[in-house]
């Protein structure tokens, strides 16, 4: 029987990095029997035998009532596990000590990782390691999970101890959490004997950057900053990369895919290639801006700037009913809205988590951005584009505060002490941000992929039925879908055509650029030259600002529902992002032609 490994260990202590180092990038997401959140693991060779890791969520206390807490007793209740890898922040290790002696009491073979031992030892933190082994009951380990020192004498203590590992007794492990056990003194007494830590730790360059980062006055500007001068990098650098792209995927089209035209029938040409290939190339085109988006988003988050973010926006975010973590929330939306949704678990009141919840969905996705970045690249100078980017995010976090400052009172609930670390500046490895980069843009195109062929080819068939009826025109499926919204959407700028590729981003946002590839019957730079004839600026402005705020795809409206738990408070989001967006849109479109854009 597959043997399986449980990651544990407090936030912030570097166990996704641990993680990953261990792993590679072999991770897959998993389904757990008494969990309802899908968790990450991977299978590793370990010696002469395939064992199974599984990253737990983080924790401060296994008997807490928060939901990750929850998460971990349930998994362990309910999962077999030969072995706990207990991950602690070596440089705070008087602050981790408590919960891995409470994770060593369950029982259950255990082996002591002191990750981050690097800057422990910079800051003059030693260890008698063999009195804290005898201390804790089990092994003890010293790595950098950053640099990858220390792993192999990590993997083969990890072998040695789960070779020696009883099978898991679950109703033993239950009865252990039928009870608290007071472990703070038994901590403080094996610290006391076992690590020596200097009286202050000095962190001098952190200490002096954050005098700047976290000032009361210009630390938010600084941070808008820091996002616009992202956008310009993404755009400045990611511009030849999608040229270089756009210029593959025709010479492929006109070489490989144009003569089959004169082998296939014209409905399955039409279907492969102009409908799939087109729609599909257009996605493609585009990412390597979002491949760089989040190469710079990954840098941002493993520095320790983003939970510096959290704590600066914590005061604001409690006058809108909010606290630190619905921001970062909101942030880590910007990759995709559902992860962002599930980690609203770590909130214990269920009015802030639904308050939190409601506003996540006008975080600005990958799946939009893509549509962003070639609506703006294809009507907008190389000068005014990062300009109009950066316009749509800081919209986004509007629309967010003010959903949140008016429904504050009817959903919300008094917002919660934030207790964050703030870890010191760190300049992260380049295979670290590459391999958090590479695992966003494997979700997105994941996700994408399957969406995308099954809406271009829904979108191609809508076009192209009936057989009678001009291809697009009119009188097919999807002229009459666009002619039924098209009274709706006309105030707002959006015409018969585009109505329809927003019909199908209701299903997913990734649909829209293949679906107005497939309604337009172009792709690459032929579609831009095009969409630049058909819309004006103010047009084209409307559109993303729909888009933006409309109702999010289905993979994110079933996790609201999920999570929520209430059919009710769904609906009412949906209803809200809709009647939201099209107020927002209108007020813009008939205001810019008021005043004669």
């Amino acid at each position: 029987m597959l043997k399986r490994i449980a990651l544990l260990g407090m936030p912030n202590t570097g166990k996704s990095t641990f993680f990953n180092r261990l792993t590679g990038a072999s991770a897959r997401i998993g389904n757990w029997p008494g969990v309802t959140v899908d968790l990450l693991s991977a299978k590793i060779l370990l010696g002469a035998e395939m064992v199974e890791v599984v990253d737990l969520p983080g924790l401060y206390d296994l008997h807490g009532f928060a939901e990750d807490e929850q998460v971990v007793r349930r998994f362990l209740q309910n999962n077999p596990v030969d072995l706990l890898c207990l991950i602690l922040n070596a440089t705070q290790i008087d602050q981790q000590l408590p919960l891995t002696l409470q994770l060593c009491r369950l029982g259950l073979p255990a082996v002591a990782v002191l990750n981050m031992a690097d800057e422990a030892e910079r800051l003059g933190i030693r260890f008698d390691t063999e009195a804290l082994a005898a201390g804790l009951g089990c092994p003890v380990c010293h790595v950098s999970a950053k640099y990858g020192q220390g792993f192999p004498e990590t993997r083969d203590t990890l072998r040695r101890v789960l070779s020696q590992s009883p099978s898991t007794d679950l109703q033993a492990l239950r009865a252990d959490f039928a009870a608290d056990d007071a472990l703070i003194a038994e901590a403080e007494k094996l610290l006391a004997r076992s690590v020596t830590i200097p009286p202050v730790l000095e962190y001098g360059l952190t200490e002096r950057l954050d005098r700047i980062v976290l000032h009361p006055l210009f630390g938010i500007p600084l941070f808008l900053l820091a996002l616009f001068l992202l956008f310009q990098a993404v755009y400045t650098l990611g511009g030849p990369l999608q040229d270089g792209m756009t210029w593959l995927l025709t010479e492929f089209r006109d070489l490989a895919l144009a003569p089959l035209q004169a082998i296939l029938p014209g409905w399955l040409y039409g279907l492969l290639v102009e409908g799939l290939y087109d729609g599909l190339g257009t996605v493609a085109s585009f990412v390597p801006i979002i491949v760089l988006f989040f190469l710079g988003m990954a840098l941002v988050e493993d520095s320790g700037y983003l939970s510096r973010i959290a704590f600066l926006m914590d005061a604001l975010m409690a006058k809108l009913g909010l606290d630190g973590r619905g921001f970062v929330m909101l942030l880590m939306g910007f990759g995709c809205n559902v992860p962002a949704l599930m980690g609203t678990r770590v909130m214990r009141s269920r009015g802030l988590r639904l308050l939190t919840m409601l506003i996540i969905p006008f975080s600005l996705c990958s799946a939009r951005l893509q549509v962003f970045v070639f609506l703006t690249t294809a009507l907008f100078s190389p000068a005014q584009a990062p300009v109009v980017l950066f316009a749509l995010y800081v919209l986004s976090f509007l629309t967010a505060f003010a959903t949140a400052l008016l429904f504050k009172n009817r959903i919300g609930a008094a917002a919660e002490p934030l207790l964050i670390e703030l870890p010191p500046y760190r300049l992260p490895t380049l295979g670290q941000v590459a391999l958090r980069a590479w695992r966003e843009v494997y979700h997105f195109l994941s996700r994408a992929s399957r969406f995308i062929i099954a809406g271009v080819v829904m979108i191609w068939l809508l076009t192209h039925l009936p057989p009678s009826a001009a291809v697009g025109g009119p009188d097919t499926l999807a002229g009459l879908f666009g002619g039924w919204l098209e009274p709706l959407l006309r105030p707002i700028g959006i015409d018969q055509r585009m109505a329809v590729v927003l019909l199908f981003g209701f299903v997913a946002k990734e649909i829209v650029l293949g679906a107005m590839a497939v309604v337009y019957g172009l792709e690459g730079d032929a579609l831009a030259q095009l969409m630049t004839q058909q819309m004006d600026w103010v047009q084209a402005f409307s559109f993303m600002l729909f888009t933006l705020l409309y109702t999010p795809c289905l993979s994110t409206v079933a996790t609201l529902r999920g999570e929520s738990r209430s059919l009710a408070f769904t609906g009412f989001s949906i209803a809200w992002s809709l009647a939201l967006a099209w107020l927002v849109s209108l007020v813009f479109y008939q205001g810019a032609r008021l005043l004669g854009f």
